[in-house]
C-alpha cells in the first residue's frame, strides 16, 4: 500500500467510510490513487460517483445515508419515514425521496429509489433534519408523513395511512391540529377529517 492509499483510506475513515468522487478529488487525491483502492477491494463503488470502505465502517443506516448524499434536495417520505419513525410494519422495498417539482436528480444505480416530485410548498413543509454518524438525512415529521400518505393513498393504500394515522394519535400524542395544518397545506383536509374524526 503506498503512502496515498493510506492517507486515502484515512480520510475516508474520518468521513465514516464514504466519500463522493468530487470530495475524494476536492481533498487532493489523484484518480489513479482510488483506481488502485478499487483494485486492491479495499473499497466499493456503490452508485454511480459515491465509494465505500468495505472494512471497519460499520453503519446503521447506509441506504439512507447513500440517498441523501447522491440526491440533497430529497427528503425521506411515505413509508420510508413511517419506517424511520418506528410506525410501519411495513418493509420499504426502496427509499422513497421527495423532491421539488423542477428538480433533475444525480441518477443513482444503489440503493433503489423512488422519487415523488411535488410542489415547493409541500416540499418544504415539515422537514426534519436528523444526524446518523456524522451524516445529515432529511426526513418528513411524523405528523406530515401522515398526510402525505393519505396523499398518496392510491400509491401506497388507504390501510398503510389510516393504521399510521391511529398508531400517532393514539400512542405517540400527535396532535389534530397539527395533522390538519399539513392536511390543509397538501389539500387533503376533506379526505383525513372522517379518519380523525373517529380517533379522538
Amino acid at each position: 500500500m503506498t503512502l496515498k492509499t493510506k492517507k486515502l483510506i484515512v480520510f475516508l475513515k474520518k468521513n465514516n467510510g464514504i466519500a463522493t468522487f468530487a470530495d475524494i478529488i476536492n481533498a487532493g487525491f489523484h484518480k489513479d490513487t482510488l483506481s488502485l483502492l478499487l483494485k486492491s477491494d479495499q473499497i466499493e463503488k456503490i452508485s454511480r460517483g459515491l465509494y465505500r470502505l468495505k472494512e471497519g465502517i460499520n453503519l446503521s443506516n447506509p441506504d439512507l445515508i447513500t440517498a441523501s448524499i447522491k440526491i440533497p434536495k430529497g427528503v425521506v417520505c411515505l413509508i420510508s419515514a413511517l419506517s424511520f419513525h418506528n410506525i410501519t410494519n411495513e418493509i420499504p422495498r426502496y427509499i422513497e425521496l421527495a423532491i421539488p417539482r423542477g428538480t433533475h436528480p444525480n441518477k443513482i444505480d444503489y440503493p433503489p429509489i423512488k422519487l415523488y416530485s411535488i410542489s415547493e410548498k409541500m416540499w418544504k413543509s415539515g422537514i426534519e433534519e436528523h444526524n446518523i454518524e456524522g451524516y445529515k438525512i432529511r426526513v418528513y415529521s411524523l405528523a406530515k408523513t401522515i398526510v402525505d400518505c393519505f396523499k398518496f393513498r392510491n400509491k401506497i393504500g388507504i390501510d398503510v395511512a389510516r393504521n399510521a394515522l391511529k398508531e400517532a394519535i393514539l400512542k405517540r400524542n400527535i396532535s389534530s391540529n397539527e395533522i390538519i395544518y399539513f392536511a390543509k397545506i397538501c389539500r387533503v383536509k376533506n379526505i383525513i377529517f372522517p379518519y380523525l374524526e373517529s380517533m379522538i
